[in-house]
């Protein structure tokens, strides 16, 4: 079969490959119908996580071709989105569909190793099935479907975690697909304002369409400019799509106090220079999240099924998988107005 594999700094190509099997009883071999490429491959075609050779992706749906003896929930034939991060699939936190805290070996992802290939494929095969896969229901489209394995239920967690109350104001720093799913389940949660920070001129067009009100970071001066929109005080949620360190410290310092600063952008800086003495002075709340996909579902399905959410309007760009190397190209550059990038394996 075919699959995307990293060849190193910024250089992916399309591979045959050999073909995914069963290999634990509680796993299924799933035909990929569609796969997208998410904000977070880009760290490892940046090269900051990984190395060559991995199999990239963790954003799919598709057609269970397969199951092993202990999967019961799941059944041939059935068409299913899977969660970007998993775990054992078997302890406690799995079986309350919050993989994050697994006990059982931890959380993985899809793509960002050798040891569980990614999506960006074909075929692949996803362990612990019953815990992590989702049977597609009739009101949600494929498309719909792909971004509930990752994207959207990080910027509902976002949203949740941000601590929004009715009539208070929000702050989304970066307005990329998890940004703009932020920004949209921000919303949902009754903010009055919405301040929506980007420096790209379409992202602060969509924003304004979105309901929200655009702050062009071009300058550097985003904390001036959120300060002044508040006359002076910050905002009391401020969620974080971007994972910089400059963006993570704009957070930090455009919160009110007493606010809530959540932090879903990906930042592996180590080093990062954490400023207590804001944080103290403030009295911050500090939220980092690492989405347990499969918790989302039961209130994100709802909202698409009735319409309520539209979260297939991300993708700006649909390409076969034989062209992903360019489509990388053009997301990492943000080329051609490109916001969202859906790939099609039979292409």
């Amino acid at each position: 079969m075919r699959a995307v594999v990293l060849q190193g700094h910024r250089s992916v190509s399309v591979e045959r490959v050999p073909d995914p099997t069963i290999t634990t009883p509680d796993s299924a071999v799933i035909a990929v119908e569609h796969t997208a490429i998410c904000g977070s491959d880009l760290h490892l075609y940046h090269g900051d996580l990984g190395g060559a050779g991995i199999r990239l992706g963790h954003e799919f749906v598709g057609t269970v071709l397969e199951t092993g003896n202990d999967v019961h929930r799941i059944r041939k034939g059935d068409r299913v989105l899977v969660s970007g991060v998993i775990g054992c699939g078997h302890c406690a936190s799995c079986l309350a569909r919050d993989p994050v805290t697994c006990s059982g070996g931890g959380p993985k992802v899809f793509g960002v190793g050798p040891d569980l290939h990614g999506g960006q494929a074909e075929m692949v095969t996803v362990p612990g099935v019953d815990a992590f896969a989702l049977a597609i229901p009739e009101q949600v489209s494929a498309e719909q479907s792909v971004l509930l394995t990752d994207i959207l239920p990080t910027g509902y967690l976002g949203a949740l975690r941000a601590d929004i109350t009715p009539g208070s104001t929000v702050v989304v720093i970066g307005l990329g697909p998890v940004g703009v799913f932020a920004l949209q389940c921000a919303a949902l949660f009754g903010p009055a304002r919405i301040l929506a920070v980007d420096r790209v001129p379409e992202r602060l067009r969509r924003a304004r369409e979105l309901g929200a009100e655009p702050i062009d970071a071009t300058n550097g001066d985003t904390v001036a400019q959120v300060l002044a929109a508040t006359q002076g005080r910050g905002a009391p949620s401020v969620i974080e799509a971007v994972g910089a360190d400059a963006t993570v410290s704009d957070a930090l310092m455009c919160a009110a106090p007493g606010g809530t600063v959540s932090v879903i952008g990906v930042n592996t800086n180590m080093a990062f220079a954490y400023p207590m003495p804001v944080a103290l002075m403030r009295r911050l709340t500090f939220r980092v999240t690492l989405a347990s996909i499969p918790s989302t579902w039961d209130a994100l399905v709802p909202l698409i099924a009735t319409g309520r959410l539209h979260p297939e309007q991300v993708f700006t760009h649909r390409v076969g998988l034989s062209k992903a190397a360019e489509a990388y190209r053009m997301f990492d550059e943000r080329a051609d107005g490109v916001l969202k990038v859906l790939l099609d394996p039979t292409a």
